[in-house]
């Protein structure tokens, strides 16, 4: 048995590429109405058109409290409260030590993996509470629950979002909102080369002699956990290649 995904709306932040991009076009096959949002307003346009009115953008930055409260103050006038809420928005900065990390990276991280994620639950959750139904789809990373040495900024974060998302959980007891945290291990997106601000020799390097995850294998278990009946709720996801057994633990082929 499952759920039908036609007609409801969602908001997928982050879509302009990679895992965000990819939920938002699963969600628009599944028949959903769907708005992106990301800072790079002409990628979503070239992803919304294709599906008509079902399929709408608007920019955002969630490292702005202005930028988020405009942003949901047009969805919830235009579309009304959203059934469905993907918190994608997020990047990690840097991999070194901590006593040469980048202070900058650090303030960047927790306000788009954090803050920005806390800000858009607080502003959608109230509708989703009045109708006693809802999806939120919170992003963390294997980064959360296995943190790794040289990555302590990044790690930090998503470790933040794991603490929220369980505190909200026990808040949501008995309302009928459903979150699903999702965990991806090692998943070929944009992700390396922004880490490495821009560096596509050494983004590459990461998923060498690996089969990495693709971002429609992780928009594949968010459209799955998403059409569960309403009574079962999967609230981890822990997603990794199968040459992934921890955060650093990877068996490689021979180059």
């Amino acid at each position: 048995m499952t759920q039908s995904l036609s007609n409801k709306l969602a908001v997928v932040t982050g879509a302009s590429a990679g895992i965000g991009m990819a939920i938002a076009r699963r969600l628009l096959d599944a028949g959903a109405r769907v708005v992106v949002a990301a800072r790079r307003v002409e990628r979503l346009r070239t992803l919304t058109e294709p599906f008509g009115e079902r399929g709408s953008h608007r920019a955002l930055d969630v490292t702005s409290e202005d930028s988020v409260t405009g942003f949901v103050h047009w969805v919830l006038e235009e579309h009304g409260a959203p059934d469905i809420l993907v918190n994608n928005a997020g990047l990690a900065r840097g991999l070194g030590p901590v006593v040469s990390a980048s202070e900058a990276d650090w303030r960047e991280m927790m306000e788009a993996n954090v803050m920005g994620l806390m800000r858009l639950t607080r502003a959608f959750l109230p509708g989703m509470l009045e109708r006693g139904s809802g999806d939120l789809v919170q992003m963390s990373s294997i980064a959360g629950v296995q943190p790794y040495p040289n990555g302590a900024g990044y790690c930090a974060s998503k470790a933040a979002v794991e603490a929220f998302s369980l505190a909200l959980r026990r808040e949501l007891v008995g309302t009928g909102v459903r979150q699903l945290v999702i965990q991806p291990g090692m998943a070929e997106t944009e992700f390396s080369e922004v880490r490495f601000h821009g560096d596509a020799g050494r983004a590459k390097d990461v998923y060498r002699g690996v089969t990495p995850l693709s971002a429609e294998d992780i928009a594949d278990c968010v459209c799955f956990a998403l059409t569960r009946p309403p009574h079962v709720s999967i609230q981890t996801l822990l997603v990794t290649p199968t040459a992934q057994a921890t955060a650093t633990e990877v068996a490689r082929r021979p180059s």
